[in-house]
């Protein structure tokens, strides 16, 4: 009893938002994460969203010809890695200028050179089928075509098979690599979950730290913040520049789904992705109900010490009032907060007068 399936659609899920649960983790699109949010709001119930998002990797200028190689192979594997079809996975990639042309050369020798297809009986198959189907094949279309007429160029894929295309037959969209992606492309602010790696050039600012700068205006520049990652030569300004990316989680000098791995590290998003945390002690105390407790430390006392240590409620300020809890009130306050002794002395005359009455 203690791990329950239900499966349904949309009214199965209504039916178990309103069924009186503690507590919703909802994992999903922000549209339906913003159905889920008011339905629980008609009973109260707290909830925790994620809701996908659009993971910035941004490489660094000072990366060395080696390194790039290394950057190249870890890019490929968490864009069309379970065909991209993941929540935290990098959708968004921002290249200095003067790494553009490596690693865009390496990416796209990489995913010309992979095979995809039906997985189960070729080992050697890369890529397999899109788990939405041919809707959401439409949807990556529509993403491309939309950059492609602003000004980026497609080094590989892009297209959806058709005709005697033996992927035709398939929910299959080829790997795809789209550079010089502009700003204005819908491909940078919408959520692809598919095999879309997009490259976007940082301009040449004439100085590391300026370069790094606008390498995060870039990358901040979303609605979506789940994770994040940032590559350099340099492991401190790797570090560096991955602190400053707006992400529920950040990694530098390896995959942002790394901080997936460890189950011991809270997982959970900002802005559009969601809000709250799952996973790491976080989330563990997230399903817990906090709970103030006050006790009496020295009842243990013998000889009825500890009952006359007891809080009880000074003569002054006991009910009927007998005309000095004012006093003996700001006494206390003056005693204990006052600003030199005068105000102290004069804190402890208050309350010898207001005990007299």
């Amino acid at each position: 009893d203690l791990v329950q399936f239900v499966t349904g659609y949309g009214s199965t899920g209504a039916a178990l938002v309103g069924s009186g649960v503690d507590k919703l983790i909802f994992v999903g699109s922000p549209s339906v994460g913003g159905h889920v949010m008011r339905a629980a709001a008609a009973s109260l119930t707290p909830v925790v969203l994620e809701l996908g998002g659009k993971d910035p990797f941004v490489v660094c200028d000072d990366v060395s010809e080696a390194e790039l190689d290394r950057i190249a192979q870890v890019a490929c594997r968490g864009v069309f890695q379970n065909m991209g079809q993941n929540c935290a996975g990098p959708e968004r990639f921002f290249v200095a200028d003067a790494a553009y042309a490596g690693f865009c050369s390496r990416v796209g020798a990489i995913a010309s050179r992979l095979k995809c297809g039906p997985p189960l009986d070729d080992a050697e198959v890369d890529c397999g089928a899109i788990t939405m189907g041919r809707r959401q094949m439409g949807h990556y279309q529509a993403l491309v075509d939309d950059a492609v007429s602003k000004g980026a160029r497609l080094l590989v894929g892009g297209y959806t098979p058709s005709g005697d295309d033996p992927l035709a037959a398939g929910s299959f969209y080829p790997p795809t690599v789209i550079v010089d992606v502009p700003e204005s492309a819908d491909i940078l602010q919408t959520e692809i979950f598919g095999p879309i790696m997009c490259v976007v050039r940082v301009a040449d600012c004439g100085a590391a730290a300026a370069n790094d700068d606008e390498a995060v205006r870039l990358a901040n520049n979303c609605d979506f913040a789940l994770s994040s990652c940032a590559f350099a030569q340099s492991a401190p300004r790797a570090r560096a520049v991955a602190a400053r990316l707006e992400a529920g989680m950040s990694a530098s000098n390896d995959l942002e789904g790394s901080t997936y791995l460890s189950q011991s590290l809270p997982f959970g998003g900002r802005k559009q992705s969601g809000f709250d945390r799952f996973a790491g002690i976080e989330g563990l105390r997230g399903l817990t109900t906090p709970r103030a407790v006050c006790d009496d430390a020295l009842e243990w006392l013998p000889f009825g010490l500890g009952a006359l240590l007891r809080t009880a409620i000074p003569p002054p300020l006991q009910y009927p009032s007998r005309g000095g809890g004012f006093d003996f009130a700001s006494g206390l306050i003056e005693l204990f907060y006052g600003e030199g002794v005068s105000l102290k002395l004069r804190g402890v005359a208050k309350l010898i007068g207001a005990a007299a009455k």
